[in-house]
């Protein structure tokens, strides 16, 4: 196991923070894809990737010549945005192209596998004011919670699961917390399979579409754009 300054260390590189974030969209990228992303060549994306699996922050798949990487799990998600919220500013956008991005993304986007942004935290607020998750004494989703999600997402939480069925996740474009956790996966999963939100181009960016802006206020009582 790494050590805390060991996992830093990893983090400290700009090519592999890169990596790292591009990878909180919680889909699988090939080292080719991150290596364009980041712009660096393909042998010191290899070289990159490979701390970042020995750290244990990435893990490996192969499908027969394609090499895959994706985050190690939530923990791993939860400790890079955690990160992400104490930088100090956001880079500025350096052409038009990064600027529509950045926007899209503080709107909207995915953390791992929970929505993030001003969405993230709008649906979080939501759940706590219609008595679906309370935060009196720390984050826990309530008995009219547990029914919401077996009527709303058809999601029951396994009694024997070692993930937590709900947890705060620092917002680093917020500020503020959204929902991770079991909740948060279940919610973004649905979104994303009933096109209540779409993904914009290849990253993190979603968009709530018509339908999804309609579920939202019939759900959870509130208005998204």
């Amino acid at each position: 196991m790494s050590s805390l300054s060991e996992t830093a260390a990893l983090l400290a590189d700009h090519t592999r923070a890169t990596f790292c974030q591009a990878l909180l969209d919680g889909r699988a990228w090939t080292a080719g894809e991150l290596a364009r992303s980041a712009g660096v060549s393909a042998s010191t994306a290899s070289e990159q990737l490979s701390r970042l699996i020995e750290g244990g922050l990435l893990a490996e798949e192969r499908q027969g010549r394609h090499r895959y990487v994706r985050l190690a799990g939530p923990e791993a998600a939860a400790l890079i945005e955690a990160v992400a919220s104490f930088a100090p500013g956001t880079p500025r956008p350096r052409n038009l192209r990064q600027s529509v991005q950045a926007g899209a993304e503080a709107r909207a986007r995915t953390c791992y596998d929970h929505l993030a942004g001003e969405l993230g935290v709008t649906l979080a607020d939501a759940m706590v004011s219609r008595g679906l998750v309370s935060d009196v004494a720390g984050l826990a989703v309530t008995p009219a919670g547990v029914a919401w999600l077996a009527d709303a997402l058809d999601y029951r939480h396994p009694a024997a699961a070692r993930r937590p069925l709900v947890r705060s996740c620092l917002d680093w474009t917020e500020r503020r917390s959204h929902l991770a956790g079991a909740v948060g996966a279940a919610l973004c999963a649905t979104a994303l399979e009933r096109q209540w939100v779409r993904r914009i181009g290849s990253g993190r960016a979603v968009k709530v579409t018509a339908v999804g802006a309609g579920a939202f206020r019939e759900l959870l009582g509130t208005e998204v754009a």
